[in-house]
């Protein structure tokens, strides 16, 4: 928390240097880099894709998208990629952003079980009185392991959600014992499950498995922003859309292997040709054109309005959760 206070002052200081004009800096915060379902920021990025339209763009990681969303809030950041979700969520509270890029239609995230629990854990009807990993509390992975225990006839409060982040502390959380099972995403997820750490309870990385699981497509990583700064910003938020559409458009149109050339070594965590191999499984969830899924933000909402009290409670109007004018533009 007080790392996370550092830098969002540092942040605050650094945005009111730099007048948010095009072709100018702009900080795009991101809930786990490493991860494959923000690949698109990462290949614009790599790609060049937002030198091609004047931006000068800066992308810092927070360990859970809940953060990233924090830092969004505090107004040190200019857009956030993250989960769709959030933006239901946040309307619920008051809060009013919009996912302006669609990156996928699936959560790419799978639950896994501890394989020394794996006898006790055979479904999310065995998560009473087991702790359970999430990224962080209030996170997308928190509502999609609740929902999945509520198929089940558990409660909320029949869980403990344990944040632990992703990537490595994820791994040591479970290898520790600190976490019997949890919900994770690739490269993650291959990683213990080719080594027998884990094994799979819940699939939830392409859009086959996702309907089958929650009855319908899941828009979930998105580049989305605040609502009021989006009006008063087309230009920068166009700009932004025209490299993401065109990072989806590169992955539509290349294998998993030429798309890992282009991204960080760091991120293959050791081991290129598994994580060439888990892109491959999963890269139908990505979006070839950054479009939100018409029937998509109902299944959000079907989800949250189970396990979030605020969004239930609420009268949540889907229709300024998203916007597809900057992608058809783009397109």
């Amino acid at each position: 928390m007080r790392r996370c206070i550092c830098w969002v002052l540092g942040a605050c200081a650094l945005l009111a240097a730099v007048p948010t004009m095009a072709g100018e800096q702009m900080i795009i915060m991101v809930g786990g880099a490493e991860k494959q379902i923000y690949l698109p920021a990462t290949l614009a990025q790599r790609l060049g894709y937002f030198r091609e339209q004047g931006l000068d763009v800066e992308m810092q990681s927070e360990s859970s998208g809940v953060s990233a969303t924090d830092v969004l809030l505090a107004g040190a950041a200019h857009a956030v990629i993250g989960a769709y979700d959030h933006t239901i969520d946040l309307q619920a509270r008051g809060k009013s952003v919009q996912s302006v890029v669609q990156f996928t239609i699936a959560p790419g995230e799978v639950e896994v079980v501890a394989a020394r629990m794996a006898g006790r854990i055979s479904s999310p009807a065995d998560f009473r009185g087991r702790n359970l990993g999430v990224t962080g509390l209030g996170s997308s992975t928190s509502f999609l392991t609740q929902y999945l225990a509520s198929l089940h006839n558990l409660k909320p409060t029949d869980l403990t959600l344990v944040p632990v982040g992703s990537g490595q502390s994820f791994i040591d959380a479970l290898r520790q014992g600190r976490i019997d099972a949890g919900m994770t995403t690739e490269p993650t997820a291959s990683r213990l499950l080719s080594t027998g750490q884990a094994k799979l309870l819940v699939d939830l990385r392409t859009p086959e498995a996702t309907q089958k699981a929650l009855g319908g497509l899941y828009p979930f990583a998105c580049l989305y922003m605040e609502t009021h700064w989006l009006s008063g910003h087309r230009d920068q938020a166009q700009k932004l859309a025209n490299a993401l559409v065109k990072a989806l458009h590169f992955i539509s149109t290349h294998s998993a292997a030429e798309i890992a050339a282009q991204v960080p070594p760091e991120f293959y965590a050791g081991n290129r040709a598994l994580y060439v191999q888990s892109l491959a499984q999963s890269k139908s969830m990505f979006t070839p054109d950054g479009v939100m899924p018409s029937s998509g933000p109902a299944t959000v909402l079907k989800v949250l309005s189970a396990v979030n009290s605020s969004v239930r409670r609420k009268g949540i109007d889907l229709s300024e959760t998203y916007t597809t004018e900057f992608v058809n533009a783009a397109r």
